[in-house]
């Protein structure tokens, strides 16, 4: 089921992404073309799958999530960007290509960058892409800028890149990532629900509940799979985290044990969202894709 739902999503929020990328004048063809590409080469689309599917869970139709799906995407995407420059984990690979500043520049990629993290709020306000109330879209916004930012996913990059060589207990570890990947995760499915506007207060604290598993769920596979698979399947650079010296769930816990691990959090999603009808399905088997996956 999730593969075919994938495709469907992926192809609905690339239809909405792309005339994004238009630059508006010849000068900024180059800015828009980095951006683009930071963007349209590839990738999971996990976070915009979790927009619509949160969406559908509450019975709304998944259009209603497109300016949520484009807004935690372009979020993601330059947030790769500016992981990938050499002050930052300074990567050559990333999706199978060159990272941005490889085939740009330097200058070019952090300008992508800020130009991607903009245009995410811009996604989200525009009446073409999903009309929301405008208390609703108020509250979007809210929920999308707490989770960038320094409470948030660049509050977790700037921990990670302080505990390079450090060894972060199992609390610590959380703590981090928590922020650095689970927040935008965690963004994407309330954007998703919110953006039905028909999410209550229980419905909004089990959502809650099943992001907060699946965001760390993901990173503790991201951890295994960058132990166990190769450059090749992952598109970037195998064995990053341990070169860089990075605490990671395998070093900390044991590779066994952090698979145990993450099988636990995707049972807990599962759980979270246990009261939901067969709506709610996508998320189940996005749920049991994040632990699965072999990229």
């Amino acid at each position: 089921m999730i593969g075919a739902y994938q495709a469907q999503c992926q192809a609905r929020v690339d239809a909405a992404l792309e005339p994004l990328f238009q630059a508006p004048s010849v000068e900024l063809t180059r800015l828009y073309q980095a951006m683009r590409y930071s963007v349209m080469n590839g990738g999971k689309r996990v976070r915009p799958l979790l927009a619509y599917a949160a969406c559908e869970a509450l019975g709304a139709k998944a259009e209603q999530a497109n300016g949520a799906a484009c807004a935690v995407e372009l979020i993601h995407a330059y947030s790769l960007v500016h992981d990938d420059l050499p002050a930052m984990d300074d990567d050559d690979l990333r999706r199978g290509q060159p990272t941005t500043h490889k085939a740009f520049d330097e200058a070019c990629a952090i300008l992508a960058g800020d130009g991607l993290q903009s245009l995410a709020f811009d996604a989200l306000l525009d009446p073409r892409l999903s009309a929301q109330s405008d208390a609703t879209r108020l509250a979007m916004v809210r929920v999308l800028a707490r989770a960038a930012g320094s409470a948030g996913m660049v509050g977790g990059q700037a921990i990670d890149l302080g505990s390079v060589g450090l060894k972060l207990d199992q609390t610590a570890l959380e703590f981090m990532h928590r922020h650095k990947t689970g927040a935008l995760i965690e963004a994407s499915v309330r954007l998703g629900a919110l953006a039905s506007e028909r999410a209550g207060d229980a419905e909004l604290k089990a959502l809650q509940q099943y992001a907060q598993a699946i965001g760390l769920a993901f990173q503790v596979q991201d951890d295994i799979l960058d132990v166990e698979s190769d450059t090749a399947t992952l598109g970037k650079r195998q064995g990053a985290d341990i070169a860089r010296d990075k605490p990671t769930y395998p070093a900390l816990l044991g590779l066994d044990a952090a698979k145990a691990y993450a099988l636990e959090l995707r049972d807990q999603a599962l759980e979270a969202v246990r009261p939901f009808d067969a709506a709610a399905e996508p998320l189940r088997a996005l749920a049991r894709y994040i632990v699965e996956r072999r990229n």
